[in-house]
Order: structure tokens, then C-alpha cells, then sequence
């Protein structure tokens, strides 16, 4: 939780305060910290996987945890596709378009993310396929890799159906109050994670066991159980990024058309 208060006011203090050097150093560190997930963390959590579903072999409890986070798996996979039909069932009224066309513009970016696990690596191909539901190239350019970072809708509601699924198996009671503290950090806690594979998971440790009161061993599961499916939440996430733009460029369109045009009138398109 240090880190994570640190994270957002240096990264809101910084620009505040046009601090160049600390700037850079920032951009820096972030590369350091996105080559360690990336290089070290990453490839090495199967091994950690591994270990963990040892451990609970073992103990006797594979069977019962398999078939409790079997179920959870189907109830987040219908969520995200419920999820997805929602974002674009707005925006195509918002648009005056069919919402399934446009969905199923954005399945080439749905499928890079399955193969990528990172919202970041498949910015080139959801900006691409953006552009041909016929957003704004001004406004494509800029929703598309703000919401590889800020959006993470699949990831957020996997952690939260994974969480509850472990405080079930812990025999307590998950409640109201709990989890509205815990979904309104966790929003907060997503804006930080980098778009890198597994990195929503590792900013959201810090929310699990403050506020859950999640131990090692807990951590570890949900660890596992989101690293197995972090493609399909990426998925998610990067295709609910295509419907946050149609809405943009609904309201906003008119206006950087206008700006466009006085700044460079020959630059204007669609």
C-alpha cells in the first residue's frame, strides 16, 4: 500500500510540478520495473504454480478447489462476454450503428490479446481495428493507449470472483462492506498496474491482503489462478477498449474535427 501511495503522487505530483528530471528518472524506473515482470517474474511463475498446486495435492484439497475455481472460471467467462455486449450494446446507440458489427470489428484485437496476455503489446491492432469502426484517428490515438492502462475491466472482475472464491474455501463470509471497500480500491489499484502479462494481479496484492486479509499461501492461488486465464481478461479488456472509443468519439468528434481543422486543415480525417 506504501508503494501504490507513492506510485500516485509522484505520478500525479510530477507533471503537477514539471519535474523534468524526476520525470525521466520515472520513465526509467517504469522500464525496470516493466523488464522485471516481464523478464524474470513472469517465467518464472509456472515453476511457483507448480510448487502451489503441489502443496495443495498433497494436503488432500485439489478436488475441491479444482471444482470450486472450475465453476468461478465459467461464471467470470460468461461475466466478460455479458460485460463486452453491455459496453457496445451503448455504444452502438449512442452511434446509431449495430452493436454486433462493431464487436465483431474488434475480434483480430480479441484474438492478438489471447496470444499476448498484455493490453500493451496489442495496441497496434486494437488501434487498427478501432479505425475501421470509423473513430476518429485523433481520437483513436488517444483512448486506445490510455485504456491499455487505465481499463482493465476483465482483470477487475476476475480478481474480485477469485477473491471471493478463496474467502469462500477459507470458510468465512464475504460481505457487502467488505467488498465495496476492496472493488473500490482494487478500481483505483488497476490505474497502477503495468500493461505488462500478470501485472494487474501483482499491483493487487497489496489490496488482498489489506483489506481481505489474504496470507502467502492465498495470494499465491489467486497468483495462479489469474496467470492461467490472464489472456481472457486481457481479451476484455482491449475489446471493451473499442466500445470506450466509439463512445469518445460520439462526444467528442466535433470538437477535434474543429481543432483539426484550424490547425491543420489538410491534416482532417473522417
Amino acid at each position: 500500500m506504501a508503494a501504490l501511495l507513492t506510485a500516485f503522487i509522484l505520478g500525479i505530483g510530477l507533471p503537477a510540478c514539471h519535474a523534468q528530471t524526476l520525470l525521466k528518472g520515472a520513465d526509467e524506473f517504469k522500464i525496470v520495473i516493466e523488464k522485471l515482470i516481464g523478464k524474470t517474474i513472469i517465467p518464472l511463475l509456472p515453476l511457483f504454480i507448480f510448487g502451489i498446486f503441489l502443496k495443495i495435492t498433497a494436503e488432500g484439497q485439489a478436488l475441491q478447489m479444482l471444482e470450486v475455481f472450475g465453476r468461478v472460471i465459467g461464471v467470470v467467462f460468461v461475466l466478460h462476454f455479458v460485460f463486452l455486449f453491455l459496453q457496445f450494446a451503448i455504444a452502438g446507440a449512442l452511434t446509431w450503428r449495430n452493436p454486433f458489427k462493431l464487436l465483431w470489428t474488434m475480434v483480430p484485437a480479441y484474438v492478438t490479446a489471447l496470444g499476448t496476455s498484455s493490453s500493451a503489446a496489442t495496441i497496434p491492432v486494437t488501434l487498427a481495428q478501432v479505425k475501421k469502426n470509423r473513430v476518429n484517428s485523433a481520437i483513436a490515438e488517444f483512448c486506445v493507449p490510455l485504456c491499455a492502462t487505465i481499463h482493465l475491466a476483465g482483470s477487475t472482475m476476475k480478481i474480485t470472483a477469485f477473491s471471493i472464491a478463496i474467502v469462500l474455501l477459507l470458510h468465512q463470509v464475504p460481505t457487502l462492506s467488505m467488498y465495496t471497500a476492496f472493488i473500490a480500491m482494487l478500481g483505483v489499484t488497476m490505474v497502477a498496474a503495468p500493461g505488462v502479462p500478470g501485472g494487474a494481479i501483482m499491483a493487487a496484492t497489496a489490496v488482498l491482503a489489506s483489506i481481505l486479509g489474504f496470507d502467502e499461501r492465498s495470494i499465491g492461488l489467486m497468483i495462479s489462478l489469474y496467470i492461467a486465464t490472464d489472456c481472457f481478461g486481457t481479451a476484455c479488456n482491449v475489446c471493451g477498449d473499442g466500445a470506450i472509443s466509439l463512445i469518445v468519439d460520439r462526444f467528442a468528434r466535433r470538437k477535434i474535427v474543429s481543432m483539426t481543422k484550424k490547425s491543420h486543415p489538410e491534416a482532417v480525417q473522417g
